[in-house]
């Protein structure tokens, strides 16, 4: 699978010159007997529910720094939650996190250790070149699990067809479903030192062991303001 062609737009540049995007991608199996996968992430939530409070969430550097990049963007981070943060409060509340396939689950797993929101993208249903930019008004996005989403001043994913990422929620048009033999992580970061490198190495592990990755490719797209 050849390297998807990204770039930050100049607006995310301005407002937030240390957005990266970490971009891994390849092949895989949907699966959702997990059984293996949840001895791995079981402990991990759980020991994330005995160490955390919620005021101790919005001090995790990765999430510091997106909730920062949001309120450049304009947006309020207390309303429209970063996924890893909002995943993180709902591991502290005592539900956990969701179980959907083995994909998803283990790209949760990353998200809540590292701090970092992460979308999956089936990329079979990405056209052409994609950017990341500040979501316009009235943009239609039809997100997973919450119908219609504001994403006005979001960092917003786009590609030739219209916008289907953001570090808050993904659109249904490229989740992964039983079917999806290729798909691509991103890795929002606005800025983690390097927690970026660390939490891709853990996915890509992640995906070989429990999701049969191959072709694996890696990069990391930068905003390179000078």
């Amino acid at each position: 699978m050849s390297q998807f062609s990204i770039q930050i737009d100049a607006e995310i540049k301005s407002k937030y010159p240390s957005t990266r995007l970490g971009c891994l991608s390849g092949n895989i199996k949907v699966a959702t007997d997990t059984l293996e996968l949840w001895k791995v992430i079981d402990p991990a939530i759980a020991d994330l529910q005995a160490r955390l409070q919620v005021e101790d969430i919005s001090k995790i550097e990765a999430i510091q720094h997106g909730r920062k990049a949001y309120k450049s963007f304009g947006k309020d981070p207390a309303r429209y939650r970063l996924s890893a943060e909002a995943l993180l409060r709902r591991i502290v509340s005592g539900k956990g996190i969701y179980k959907i396939n083995n994909i998803v689950d283990l790209l949760n797993l990353v998200s809540v250790k590292s701090g970092i929101s992460i979308g999956g993208y089936d990329t079979e249903h990405i056209k052409g070149d994609i950017s990341l930019g500040i979501g316009k008004k009235d943009e239609p996005y039809n997100a997973i699990g919450r119908g219609s989403l504001n994403i006005e001043f979001l960092p917003t994913l786009r590609d030739t067809l219209s916008a289907f990422g953001s570090p808050t929620s993904d659109s249904q048009r490229t989740m992964a479903h039983a079917t999806t033999t290729q798909f691509m992580m991103v890795f929002f970061d606005f800025g983690s030192s390097d927690g970026l490198e660390n939490s891709m190495d853990e996915a890509e592990l992640l995906m070989k062991e429990f999701a049969s990755g191959g072709a694996l490719e890696r990069w990391v797209v930068t905003a390179n303001v000078s």
